[in-house]
């Protein structure tokens, strides 16, 4: 038998691959990979250690497969953090103009769409491959399928990364490992451990982005709209967004919600405007005035689809004709479509959830160079930290920004 364990033991040794690199980025996402350029083109050896068989499969899945990859608007403002302060530096640093520079220089076709949002032409594919174009040029090397399962530091602060078939020495590692958003496509608590590991603070996380479940009676009503669209201002005492919502057959979703749900808490209400450009109390009183013989349910279904109507107005108020409607059914109308109440059952969760909320400690990590302050030499970037960008190619602009800045320093 222990001659066997001898046997076994050795063969392992014999097999762990041992790879020497300055800089070893964990994760091969828009933040590692913008990272692991800018090192390399200081004359930094790197080498990106990614756990799926292929890199940046998150970008190929963002934005419907067209890849939200920046805003022309970027602010502190579209960002959520304990410290939201720490932002400032990296975009300001690395801005929107000099990722939308790159995307030109390599001849990429985009278009805006509302909001600033800059979405690819073609194909997500096209950052992907701008991306893994420059990691090239730059001989960054790119090893794929490889789980890391250790990470130690000796007494000269050099680091060990351990996986099972290569064992990397390095100077610096920078973890670019995002969070637990669609764990199918990556996402994992990785990071956050590997930041506990070396003492950092981590704060809780919750998906982010991500559609609403409903009550069970709410959810009953609301399937037969499943598929319906209608622009909204949705709200709660934190936040308000003007943007489509969307009914789905599991419950609310659009882009309103999905921004909602980076401020929603559980067990709180939130408010649907379903006319937000309408003034409707005295688009009603006019009408009233106009004896308008008109039920109300067919007057406004220039506005909103009668199914939608039915199911939020009483009967006999969507029955009622609006020549008879009196102030105080006007004022009920009112509240019922421009202040429709629903309290969620929660969030789908980090299954369809486009971000994680919550991450390591910003006050414990340089907001120029992103080195951690508990261990030189290691490095927070991207979604891992506790920065959280709104819907709109914020966040990838927060991955270029901070990959930019931590690769002039690693």
């Amino acid at each position: 038998m222990a001659l066997e364990t001898l046997v076994v033991g050795y063969s392992m040794c014999v097999l762990m691959k041992k790879i020497e690199a300055d800089v070893a980025v964990i994760g091969a996402g828009a933040s590692g990979l913008m990272c692991a350029i800018e090192a390399a083109k200081r004359g930094r050896k790197v080498v990106v250690i990614e756990r799926a068989n292929k890199p940046g499969k998150k970008i190929l899945m963002s934005g419907g497969g067209r890849c939200n990859f920046t805003n022309y608007d970027v602010e502190a403002l579209h960002y959520i953090s304990h410290n939201p302060h720490f932002c400032k530096s990296a975009l300001s640093r690395y801005t929107q103009w000099d990722f939308i520079g790159l995307v030109s220089e390599h001849q990429i076709p985009y278009h805006e769409r509302e909001h600033g949002q800059l979405f690819c032409d073609d194909s997500a594919k096209d950052i992907l491959n701008m991306l893994l174009s420059e990691c090239e040029k730059y001989q960054v090397k790119i090893d794929t399928k490889r789980e890391i399962k250790k990470v130690s530091i000796d007494g000269t602060g050099q680091y060990f990364l351990t996986c099972e078939s290569a064992r990397y020495n390095v100077q610096s590692v920078v973890v670019a490992t995002g969070g637990l958003s669609i764990p199918t496509l990556g996402g994992s608590a990785f990071g956050y451990e590997l930041a506990k590991q070396f003492g950092h603070k981590v704060y809780p996380t919750r998906a982010g982005l991500v559609p609403m479940t409903l009550q069970p009676e709410d959810k009953e009503k609301l399937s037969l709209l499943s598929g319906l669209s209608f622009m909204s201002v949705v709200e709660n005492d934190r936040a308000l967004f003007k943007e489509n919502t969307l009914i789905t057959h599991r419950g609310l979703s659009g882009p309103a919600i999905l921004q909602l749900s980076n401020y929603w808490q559980s067990g709180e209400a939130i408010a649907i405007n379903t006319l937000p450009d309408l003034d409707l109390e005295h688009w009603l009183e006019s009408q009233v005035a106009n004896k308008n013989q008109q039920q109300l349910k067919n007057a406004l279904s220039e506005f909103l689809p009668k199914r939608l109507l039915e199911l939020l107005l009483t009967e006999d108020l969507a029955q009622s004709k609006i020549v008879t409607l009196t102030s105080a059914q006007i004022n009920a109308v009112c509240e019922l479509l421009q202040s429709w109440k629903i309290k969620p059952n929660g969030t789908e969760g980090y299954r369809t959830a486009e971000v994680t909320l919550g991450g390591v400690d910003c006050n414990e990590v340089s907001s120029k160079t992103f080195e951690s302050n508990k261990s030189s030499g290691l490095y927070f970037i991207g979604e891992v930290l506790d920065v959280t960008g709104w819907l709109g190619g914020y966040n990838f602009q927060w991955a270029w920004a901070s990959g930019w800045c931590a690769g002039q320093f690693v």
